[in-house]
């Protein structure tokens, strides 16, 4: 009986935190678009684009990303992608020139704070308003 019990009580906790996720291309909200421009501005490599696609959860934005176009380009891969907040900013990008670089960026106090890690120069570089602040290799 108290596995039958616990077997009831386990398909009723997961059904009742059950969420519907769903996805939409469309224009960057106000908040979106200000993090992209401004990050676009010290850090013109993360690149600047109005369309974005939001994932939803019971109508909640959760996560958004970017779809890129790669034809023509030197990328064989990059993504953009911005937490809810709008506050933080996550990208990676390979290029046979640059190999991997992924990082954050992110806004402190009205300033933007860039963590790179490039996997081809084996360096970590923390930036501050597109100005290297703090570089190191390994």
């Amino acid at each position: 009986m108290k596995k039958f019990t616990l077997l009831l009580a386990l398909i009723f906790t997961t059904i009742s935190f059950a969420q519907t996720i769903t996805s939409k291309q469309e224009d960057a909200n106000v908040e979106q678009y200000a993090l992209l421009t401004k990050v676009n501005q010290y850090y013109p490599d993360i690149t600047l684009n109005k369309t974005i696609t939001n994932f939803y959860a019971d109508g909640k934005i959760i996560d958004s990303q970017q779809q890129f176009d790669l034809k023509g380009t030197k990328f064989s891969s990059y993504k953009i992608g911005i937490e809810p907040g709008n506050k933080k900013l996550l990208f990676e990008y390979i290029s046979d020139e640059t190999g991997k670089v992924f990082g954050d960026v992110q806004l402190f106090k009205g300033n933007v704070l860039r963590t790179t890690f490039s996997d081809k120069n084996n360096e970590i570089e923390v930036s501050l308003n597109g100005k290297s602040v703090y570089l190191k290799k390994l």
